[in-house]
């Protein structure tokens, strides 16, 4: 299914209920619609890929939603999913996370009364796909999928691998149409690449026949052969995922595939915590093959596949659209609606939330800053060393052999799962040596590195804009920075701007600063982090900072709430469109529940939290720390 700009814009702003909708469309592209299967949870097979290399994305200077892109990896690795801590390990990890203060999140805007409530508690983040959408994809597929038997498909599956000695597979078309030879054809070539198709007679019967267009020399270069010429090189499909970030899905998703993290790209991270949908491009991987994952996956579903002729990219996402529910709350209907009505028309800081720095002992901010300062010794220790708080024991396992006896190849042995920084980055020690650790740090993929660095600079920012409310409020001042090519405001140019006016700088050499005093906090915060503000350009080409400019306040629009009211803490208040596709009845809301819950929507331009939106609306910390101790104590 494929749907005009105009159409998917309002799809997605009034169709969704949901978290965060990727509003980004490319040009129209020859689509093909294959279902979003449920079934049994198991592991898939399939045949090996070699793998391409993809050329990088240039560096981008301010990830979408704040997340670290995919994961790279050069070798298939064990199996990526592990269960999620239970309630009590994971609230013992949080004791030891950071909060709002650690990361320069200290103002609000409005002057309305905050309130209690719980955000997170039951994936109140959501971010669904239409179900008219979802069946659509549902629904068109059998035609073409059904059409070949389990033993055809297992000989044309033998034939491509050159495992068949008579060269091809001749199939007897019974029902001698020309849309049923048609739907042979196509079944044939989508499933199994590589394989061309012709319709030949025999004694007065219609064959169709497969056979090898390259021949033997398919096997050398797979997708060279095996891609036709007249489709797209990428497939790009929606993916929907539950309780996990897009970096571990597309983990899981490379490991099924045999691929390599870096074939895939989108155009921004997701939460882990909420029900979300984006889009993800695949290089030279078949529709049919992707949706053929289906059937082994667990809280991810794949559907709406389409060829295109290009990847995805950070920073082409155009926007979100948010549905969350705040569990429990303690405000009253008038508190709510001044709440709600600031949000609506002043906005909130747009602060870097939570989720671009970490939630373990070590914040992704203090390895960045070690890159920033070119002490590798201190990046592979802050990544290695142990830390407090709970971690699966594996993890533990292996940061205790490294401290023990900083051999990469003991503690490497420690991790069942190879992908993670941690794996990635004693793979590098092992192979390049501890006395060349810019190359082994280079193993682990560009982007989750660049993360490092951009959540140093994202903590500099929410600090100085911190410092700006505090000094100015909310009122455009001389000195203030504008986008309007980059222009320093005069005392009269800042009368006729206001606060949504004004932006301030991440650190870089290619950006300048306030010219009144926060300009000058920027080169003190650089200063005492051991950083020159005046040569942010690294010896190491991918860690030189150029720098970029964020909106100070931002004002969310199609914003909407209502209060809920409900008895079980643990059920679902919201019906997803995933749950009406299998027929799930919907939540019963009662007028006297015994708890209340504010369910609120709004669109974000790329690049904001909703979770800062949040933060304003009830004015509680919204770091996962805090939550979870809420957590904890209201269901104890």
């Amino acid at each position: 299914m494929f749907l005009d700009n105009q159409s998917i814009s309002l799809f997605c702003l009034k169709s969704f209920t949901f978290c965060c909708s990727s509003l980004s469309w490319m040009a129209e592209s020859e689509t093909m619609s294959l279902p979003v299967q449920t079934g049994d949870k198991r592991g898939c097979s399939e045949d090996k890929d070699e793998d391409v290399p993809s050329k990088k994305p240039k560096v981008e200077s301010d990830h979408e939603n704040g997340g670290a892109p995919d994961l790279n990896e050069e070798e298939p690795a064990e199996e990526a999913s592990e269960e999620d801590d239970d309630g009590d390990t994971f609230a013992d990890m949080m004791k030891h996370g950071l909060t709002e203060t650690d990361v320069g999140i200290l103002k609000y805007v409005s002057d309305h009364e905050g309130f209690s409530g719980i955000l997170k508690e039951r994936f109140d983040f959501l971010l669904l796909i239409c179900s008219k959408a979802l069946s659509t994809f549902t629904e068109q597929l059998p035609k073409e999928s059904d059409v070949l038997t389990e033993e055809q498909k297992k000989q044309l599956g033998e034939l491509q691998l050159f495992k068949n000695k008579e060269g091809n597979v001749a199939i007897e078309v019974m029902d001698d149409t020309k849309e049923k030879r048609t739907l042979v054809h196509k079944a044939i070539k989508t499933q199994f690449p590589g394989l061309e198709t012709k319709t030949e007679e025999k004694d007065g019967r219609k064959f169709i026949v497969a056979y090898h267009a390259a021949g033997k020399k398919a096997l050398a270069a797979p997708r060279k052969h095996f891609w036709p010429k007249n489709r797209g090189s990428y497939c790009h499909f929606t993916l929907y995922k539950e309780n996990k970030d897009t970096m571990d899905a597309i983990n899981v998703l490379s490991k099924f595939l045999r691929l390599r993290p870096n074939m895939f790209s989108y155009m921004g991270t997701k939460d882990k915590r909420a029900i979300t949908v984006q889009e993800i491009a695949v290089l030279k991987i078949t529709a049919e093959r992707l949706a053929h994952l289906n059937k082994c996956l667990m809280n991810l579903k794949l559907g709406n596949f389409c060829y295109k002729n290009h990847p995805l990219k950070l920073g082409e996402l155009q926007g979100n659209h948010f549905t969350v529910v705040i569990r429990n709350i303690s405000g009253t209907s008038e508190q709510v609606h001044q709440a709600m009505t600031s949000l609506k028309t002043t906005g909130f800081i747009n602060y870097f939330g939570m989720q671009r720095f970490g939630t373990t002992a070590v914040p992704t901010q203090h390895v960045g800053r070690a890159i920033l300062r070119n002490d590798w010794n201190e990046v592979v220790d802050l990544i290695l060393k142990p830390r407090p708080g709970a971690e699966k024991e594996f993890l533990v396992r292996c940061r205790e052999e490294w401290a023990k006896s900083q051999d990469p190849e003991a503690a490497l042995k420690k991790l069942p799962n190879k992908r993670c920084v941690e794996g990635q980055l004693l793979r590098g020690l092992s192979m390049y040596g501890k006395k060349n650790i810019v190359t082994a740090f280079g193993l682990i993929p560009r982007n989750s590195r660049l993360m490092y660095i951009h959540s140093y600079q994202s903590v500099v920012w929410n600090t100085m804009v911190s410092r700006r409310i505090d000094s100015f409020g909310l009122k455009a001042v001389e000195g203030d920075l504008v986008l309007r090519g980059t222009h320093v405001l005069s005392a009269e140019e800042a009368e006729t701007h206001t606060i949504h006016d004004i932006v301030m700088p991440l650190p870089g050499f290619d950006v300048i600063y306030p010219s009144h005093h926060i300009g000058e906090g920027y080169r003190e915060m650089l200063t005492a982090d051991g950083l020159d503000i005046d040569n942010m350009r690294h010896k190491v080409k991918d860690y030189s900072l150029a720098g970029a400019y964020r909106r100070v306040v931002i004002r969310p629009t199609d914003v909407s709430w209502s209060v809920i009211h409900y008895d079980d803490p643990r059920i679902s208040l919201v019906h997803t469109d995933f749950e009406k596709l299998e027929n799930k009845p919907a939540p019963v809301f009662i007028k006297d529940g015994k708890y209340r819950a504010l369910r609120m929507e709004f669109s974000l331009p790329p690049s904001t939290y909703a979770t800062m939106a949040i933060r304003e609306v009830l004015k509680l910390d919204t770091s996962i720390k805090k939550q979870t101790q809420l957590n904890t104590t209201w269901l104890n």
